[in-house]
């Protein structure tokens, strides 16, 4: 064995022993680490640390994206079911207020059959602010003319301006005029009964212009205001609105009320067409 291979063999040996004796000394309990340990552990532990907080850091970004996109779509999930919960919440609503009108009707119509009431569905209406017509889905076919009375459960809503085959243009009590008087009765509990027309439609104050007869009429506010059944075209007893209002007209010869509407034109989907007497023209028409 040449020289250089045993002094080789050597210091393995020796290198070997040195470690199991290091192994040795640094498994046993000693109070205090050497000055190279202490220095080992640090470095290791600020290596660590170096590397543990980007990672932490790294980890925790992920998790909170994670937990937004969980809660993103649970969010999602929520609104959808509030929104179809809204959803239904009008359409029971609707239904509830339809079943209602659709009851008014019924119970009209029974109250009002000797007058071959007609029912309709309103279709579309004027684009107005305050619109003035409607269309429904009767016409000529159905038996609709023009003059023909319209009606809903609450009361009068108009008449018949001018009939189609398969359907009809109703002119609304908002859109009436001069030219289209109503003959009316004022019904009251504490005054004698008083009568007038109803000349038209006051848009700031909503509300129906009624012409009494008598300048010294002794009018209750909240009196029910019903048509007289005179000219033929509105038959007798039916509810156009109530009193808010009486003053004199501007020339001082007799008295003006105002009526606010029995009718809720604005939420109306059905109507009855009365035929009260076939041919015969509005009060003031030609």
């Amino acid at each position: 064995m040449s020289f250089f291979r045993r002094t080789r063999l050597f210091i393995i040996l020796i290198g070997f022993i040195v470690l199991v004796v290091l192994i040795g000394f640094s498994l046993r309990d000693r109070a205090n680490l050497t000055v190279g340990e202490e220095f080992l552990k640090d470095s290791v532990g600020w290596l660590q640390g170096i590397v543990h907080r980007p990672a932490q850091f790294t980890s925790n970004i992920f998790a909170n994206i994670d937990e937004i996109k969980h809660t993103y779509e649970e969010n999602q999930l929520l609104k959808e079911r509030l929104a179809d919960n809204k959803s239904l919440l009008y359409e029971i609503q609707e239904l509830k207020q339809d079943n209602e009108e659709l009851r008014q009707i019924l119970d009209k119509t029974e109250s009002i059959s000797e007058f071959e009431p007609i029912q309709a569905s309103v279709r579309s209406q004027s684009p107005e602010p305050f619109f003035k017509e409607v269309t429904i889905n009767k016409g000529e076919q159905d038996g609709v003319k023009k003059n023909m009375a319209v009606i809903t459960g609450q009361g009068m809503v108009g008449k018949i301006k001018s009939a189609a085959e398969f359907s009809s243009t109703v002119q609304l009590l908002r859109g009436f005029d001069g030219s289209n008087r109503i003959s009316v009765t004022v019904s009251q509990e504490d005054h004698k009964d008083e009568s007038g027309f109803i000349i038209g439609y006051d848009e700031e104050k909503e509300a129906l212009m009624l012409k009494l007869n008598s300048y010294d009429s002794e009018i209750e506010e909240g009196a029910l205001v019903v048509s007289s059944g005179m000219g033929g075209v509105f038959i007798r007893g039916l509810e156009i609105g109530t009193v808010e209002e009486v003053t004199p007209d501007k020339y001082g010869l007799t008295q003006m009320a105002y009526v606010t509407p029995a009718a809720d034109v604005d939420n109306m989907d059905h109507v009855i067409v009365v035929n009260a007497a076939e041919g015969n023209q509005l009060e003031g028409e030609e």
